[in-house]
């Protein structure tokens, strides 16, 4: 593979990742926690980004050195695990494919005045048509890029024009005066939750960079994925931060539209629609590539057909929601669900780290697995607390 060939595919990886976890629910999180914690948000996203790169670099180092997908990890290390975990992943992208489909009508609403369901219908045959171009997995990695530095600069030019006490946030990074840990779990679940930390790992994979020769472009790219994805995050929290401060109100049916609007007007609420329907569109492709890639070696069939299944995976997405709408109740329960999707990720991958017969002589280094394990503890701690005490007050 040619060099500049590859560092393509690395950084599309990482693009892809990115993009993926910046979807619609990144950009109401972001805003909401900045209104209630303030600059001691900083802190939250500072934590979240150590967390981030901790789960994340085990689990592209360890499927790149096995040279084999999660779910496959996951059979090896307790058979029918794979399967179980494969059946997380696709619940999850499925659910919050709906969510993002939506995101991207409300983008299109926004940009244009078309409906919500009519915008949704649109950008999914978009996203259809990427998987139908003839290099398609070409094609993704570069509409995650383009898009990818879209949100970025058009978010940079609406902090700015907040006007935000970056000194204060700064300092309350280090020294917040009051921590959430709450707002630490749902960010770390929106970054590296459900499918989005295996979206990168297994794009490399198909892209055939694996194997030990290939841990330091492989770690470079996973961390790569984590900044790219932090500097949105820091842009957006420092924007709603300038609004807040000023004491302007921002309206609770859509935050995150209401900070871009307040920040630079009407111009700056249509450059919200720009960033939401980008963030919507690439998380869709991102969801629907991951999810099909997690039941591909467990099915022939769908190793063979696996673009006509991505392209279906988009499909069931748009029109559950052009008919039926957001399932509010399904989405929060699959996405308590989701909140323990990666310390059973991060645990299988720790775990298969130490057995030769996946990994073979390769030595995972000590400060890596203690860094997992202590992320895998906390997430399943968190994510349990979710799972008992959300889903009960769904179906009251």
């Amino acid at each position: 593979m040619e060099k500049n060939s590859r560092l393509s595919i690395l950084i599309g990886a990482a693009f892809l990742m990115a993009t993926s976890a910046i979807g619609p629910g990144f950009l109401t999180q972001t805003t909401v926690f900045t209104q209630t914690l303030l600059a001691s948000f900083g802190f939250v996203i500072l934590i979240s980004i150590i967390i981030d790169i901790g789960a994340q670099i085990n689990i592209w180092r360890i499927i790149a050195v096995s040279e084999k997908r999660a779910q496959d990890i996951a059979n090896e290390v307790l058979p029918g695990l794979g399967y179980f975990l494969a059946i997380l992943i696709v619940m999850g992208g499925l659910a919050f494919n709906i969510g993002n489909i939506g995101g991207a009508g409300l983008g299109t609403n926004v940009l244009f005045g078309i409906s919500p369901e009519m915008g949704a219908l649109l950008s999914g045959i978009l996203a259809i048509g990427i998987f139908l171009v003839k290099e398609a997995n070409k094609a993704m990695d570069r509409f995650a890029q383009i898009m990818g530095f879209v949100m970025i600069a058009l978010t940079l030019y609406v902090m700015f024009k907040a006007q935000p006490p970056v000194g204060e946030a700064i300092v309350r990074s280090f020294a917040p005066e009051k921590i959430d840990f709450l707002a630490i779990v749902t960010l770390v679940g929106g970054t590296v939750g459900g499918y989005i930390t295996f979206a990168g790992g297994h794009r490399l994979l198909d892209a055939g960079v694996k194997g030990k020769e290939a841990i330091p472009e492989v770690t470079r790219s996973a961390v790569s994925a984590i900044g790219i994805a932090s500097i949105m995050r820091i842009f957006l929290f420092l924007a709603a931060l300038g609004i807040v401060i000023q004491g302007l109100p921002i309206n609770p049916e859509n935050p995150p539209a209401s900070v871009f609007q307040l920040a630079a007007g009407n111009f700056g609420y249509k450059i919200f629609g720009i960033v939401m329907w980008a963030a919507a569109v690439t998380s869709v492709v991102g969801a629907a590539y991951t999810s099909v890639s997690f039941i591909r070696t467990i099915s022939r069939t769908v190793e063979k057909y696996e673009k006509w299944f991505i392209v279906g995976f988009i499909a069931v997405s748009t029109l559950v929601f052009v008919l039926i709408g957001r399932p509010v109740k399904i989405l929060v329960l699959v996405g308590s669900l989701n909140g323990l999707i990666l310390p059973i990720a991060l645990g299988v991958m720790l775990i298969a780290a130490y057995k030769t017969k996946i990994v073979g002589d390769y030595k995972h280094p000590v400060w890596m697995t203690l860094f997992g394990i202590v992320i895998v503890i906390a997430m399943a701690f968190m994510g349990s607390y979710t799972l008992i005490n959300g889903i009960p007050q769904l179906f009251k």
